[in-house]
């Protein structure tokens, strides 16, 4: 995507543009862990925190918010504020949401799947995130699952995770997203983590019983 798309379509923060644009280092960040993951000022700190993460190890951090109905890759400390004060006011919103945030000019916080869909439009090729949506439990009778696996099957992002929320049906996401042609690796362990867990009892990877290492 050139300038001229960047500033039509949506807004690239000028470090973010620089650095995709001399092939530097990028990571993109979600936005809905800073409105609906936690209150104000720790949901702010925290956002700062991993921001810094990021840069301490060479990289350029890209948050990504819909802010009045332009989608914003890449937020100064006044826009992470402000998503940070406006807290659950702010409209959650997946890939199905999109185009409703935008026309109506709302702000928008992005969850994953929303969040890989701005990043590949923008060639930011790593997304780091926490927890992943997954199968709800008795998704084969309710059929919710969450558009984050749909997404991961068909957007060629890479995201880094813990893994997918613990309270979901873990072996079931773990079948969905191999329908989808999802590659899933564990780092240093054969175990698929659970969020706030280093094992759901799940091994997803399977070389001769032996711990695959990235």
């Amino acid at each position: 995507m050139d300038g001229k798309e960047c500033s039509r379509l949506l807004k690239v923060a000028p470090n973010v543009y620089h650095a995709l644009k001399h092939g530097n280092a990028v990571v993109a960040l979600e936005s809905t862990i800073i409105s609906h993951g936690m209150p104000y000022p720790q949901n702010l700190e925290t956002a700062k925190e991993v921001e810094a993460i990021v840069k301490q190890n060479g990289a350029i951090p890209a948050t990504i918010a819909v802010l009045d109905g332009v989608p914003c890759i890449g937020l100064d400390d006044e826009q992470l504020e402000r998503l940070a004060k406006l807290g659950s006011n702010v409209r959650k919103t997946a890939r199905r949401d999109i185009p409703h945030v935008i026309a109506a000019h709302e702000n928008g916080a992005t969850t994953v799947s929303a969040t890989m869909f701005f990043a590949s439009k923008v060639g930011i090729p790593v997304f780091v995130t926490g927890g992943i949506g997954g199968v709800h439990r008795h998704g084969e009778q309710t059929m919710d699952i969450s558009s984050d696996l749909t997404e991961l099957g068909r957007t060629p992002v890479a995201v880094i995770s813990a893994g997918v929320k613990s309270i979901l049906d873990i072996p079931k996401t773990l079948e969905y997203l191999e329908t989808q042609g999802v590659t899933v690796a564990a780092y240093r362990t054969n175990d698929f983590p659970a969020f706030f867990t280093e094992s759901s009892g799940c091994q997803e990877l399977d070389f001769d019983d032996e711990p695959y290492e990235l």
